[in-house]
C-alpha cells in the first residue's frame, strides 16, 4: 500500500537523517547531489565549497531537497522539501554551522549508536583551507509518500 505522509511525518523523517539530496537547475539542466544536512525549525542547514553548485544556488535560488529511508522495493519512505537556497553570512554562518555539526552529531548517535568528537569525522569540506559557505533552505511545502506491506 502507498501511502501520502502528512507533514508532521515528513518532518520526522527530515530530522532522523543526515544525507539528503539536493536539486537545482544551472544553464537550463537539473542536477542533483547527495549533501550532508541538518534539519531544524522549518529549514534544512547545509555548507559547501566554492564551485558549480554554490554558483548555481546563487543564481537559481528556488530548490528541492529529497530524502528517503529506502529497506526494500516494498518498504520505504521518501520526502521531498520545496524552497529556496538563502547564503549565510558571517556571524550568522558561524552559528549554523556550529548548529549544523551539533545536530549532525546527534542524529548519527541516535541513528548509528556512533559518538563523533569534530565535523571532520563526517565532513571532508572542513578539512579544506577554504571556509566552508553556510546556507539554508527555508521550506515552502512538503510532500511525502510510504510504501508499506
Amino acid at each position: 500500500m502507498i501511502k501520502t505522509l502528512i507533514k508532521e511525518e515528513c518532518k520526522l523523517l527530515l530530522s532522523r537523517n543526515y544525507i539528503g539530496h539536493l536539486a537545482y537547475v544551472y544553464q537550463g539542466k537539473p542536477f542533483v547531489v547527495p549533501i550532508t544536512y541538518f534539519y531544524s525549525d522549518e529549514r534544512i542547514i547545509c555548507y559547501s565549497g566554492e564551485g558549480h553548485k554554490l554558483n548555481a544556488l546563487r543564481l537559481h535560488t528556488s530548490v528541492a531537497f529529497e530524502v528517503s529511508e529506502i529497506e526494500s522495493i516494498t518498504n520505504w519512505k521518501s520526502v521531498v522539501a520545496h524552497g529556496e537556497f538563502i547564503e549565510l553570512e558571517r556571524s550568522s554562518a558561524k552559528a549554523m554551522l556550529h548548529e549544523f555539526s551539533l545536530g549532525v552529531k546527534d542524529v548519527i548517535l541516535r541513528k548509528e549508536l556512533r559518538d563523533l568528537d569534530f565535523i571532520s569525522e563526517f565532513s571532508a569540506k572542513i578539512d579544506s583551507e577554504e571556509t566552508p559557505t553556510v546556507f539554508i533552505i527555508t521550506i515552502e511545502e512538503f510532500t511525502g509518500k510510504l510504501r508499506h506491506n
